[in-house]
């Protein structure tokens, strides 16, 4: 567990508190003290870490390494220098983590609770990251301590969408984390932020993911797009995209502009201009062309599935669908949560869920009743039914 042949004190510490532990029958790693990594020691945990001591003032590089998920949790909060994360399922912090300068992500991500922003990755002062990617980022709260300027490395665990947070002034503390969901019911926060509720007539808000910040300070963001994000749903051209937020005391989506526009419909980045985070609950992508507005929403046939293999009844085939490439289906299961989507379907859905919100990406859907909602671009058109899922 400890690599570095220095420090032979702490070594002698770190063992015991292991095998207090492992003759306690604990899987972890417990500081009820005053525990402190010196100089350049490397210090590896390959089971949970509980902090109930003091364990804020490290140097060196402590690593996290396993195939299983590791939790830290604890009533204190152990702040590292450099730390590097190697979990293949995944570092969940039950509290809040500091990091004073680089955190590496290699395997996995770091996971929080998104229900609240009470346990977060901070970095603090100059802190940095490096290695983050789709796989490998924080699905969750990421913190920033005495930032003017950070990039909160976030996403849903399988896309990294970063934000960039632009201050006025130092922020003590700053929280970001992104949500795929649709914000008109938002499973993780328990919120709806209804997008009727709007500050003109033709806003347009995205209804397929959205982030949530917390800074005090006069800001401005900078958000990312990909393919998922379907912005030909929001605009014609990037030229009409807006940054939105809903108003915490209006009660609505406002428009907090756009400064700068880089990108296709496709992948891009868009920065709003100043405004006070702290007074908007979430943000989103929005556009300012009557799309969605003018849509006829009309009654499709319903469907029958059973995807075994058999040749018959193995996908949604939706007859005439090729005449309309520009298109975009969702599913929904009888909760609201949406198990598929597609840009641009052409009778791919097999039964199995592409969504984080299922039980797992690729994983086969239960049986049951899902409800559809194919909109054709081109058309402004929206068609709606019901899917009958059977094994």
């Amino acid at each position: 567990m400890f690599k570095n042949n220095q420090h032979r004190g702490l070594r002698v510490l770190g063992l015991m508190f292991m095998i207090f532990n492992l003759m306690s029958g604990q899987d972890a790693f417990h500081n009820f003290g005053n525990l402190q990594f010196h100089g350049n020691t490397s210090v590896g945990f390959h089971i949970d870490l509980i902090d109930d001591g003091v364990f804020d003032e490290n140097l060196g590089l402590t690593g996290f390494y396993s195939e299983n998920q590791l939790n830290i949790s604890g009533t204190s909060n152990p702040v590292f220098n450099d730390i590097e994360i190697v979990t293949e399922n995944g570092l969940y912090l039950n509290t809040w983590v500091g990091i004073k300068n680089n955190a590496n992500f290699i395997i996995g991500n770091v996971l929080t609770d998104k229900s609240s922003s009470g346990s977060y990755l901070n970095f603090i002062d100059d802190a940095f990251f490096t290695g983050t990617g789709e796989l490998t980022h924080v699905n969750g709260y990421a913190g920033a301590t005495n930032k003017e300027l950070i990039t909160f490395p976030v996403g849903d665990g399988q896309q990294l969408r970063y934000l960039t947070l632009t201050s006025d002034a130092i922020n003590s503390l700053a929280r970001c984390a992104y949500y795929r969901e649709d914000p008109n019911n938002s499973t993780s926060l328990g919120q709806q932020f209804d997008t009727a509720n709007k500050e003109f007539d033709d806003l347009q808000i995205s209804e397929f993911e959205f982030w949530r910040l917390e800074s005090s300070q006069p800001s401005a963001i900078t958000l990312t797009w990909n393919v998922s994000s379907n912005i030909s749903l929001l605009t014609e051209s990037t030229e009409g995209l807006l940054v939105v937020g809903w108003n915490k005391t209006e009660n609505r989506w406002e428009s907090l502009g756009n400064t700068s526009i880089t990108g296709n419909l496709e992948s891009g980045n868009i920065t709003s201009n100043s405004f006070l985070p702290n007074d908007y609950e979430i943000v989103t992508l929005g556009g300012t062309e009557s799309l969605l507005e003018t849509f006829s929403v009309l009654e499709l046939d319903n469907y029958f599935m059973t995807p075994n293999n058999d040749g018959t009844n193995d996908f949604l085939e939706i007859d005439g669908i090729e005449n309309f490439p520009n298109n975009i289906l969702n599913i929904y299961n009888r909760y609201g949560i949406l198990v598929y989507s597609k840009l641009n379907y052409n009778n791919e859905f097999d039964g199995k869920s592409n969504q984080n919100a299922a039980i797992s990406r690729n994983s086969g859907l239960a049986a049951g009743v899902y409800f559809y909602v194919l909109t054709l671009t081109d058309s402004k058109e929206k068609f709606q039914g019901y899917l009958y899922l059977s094994q």
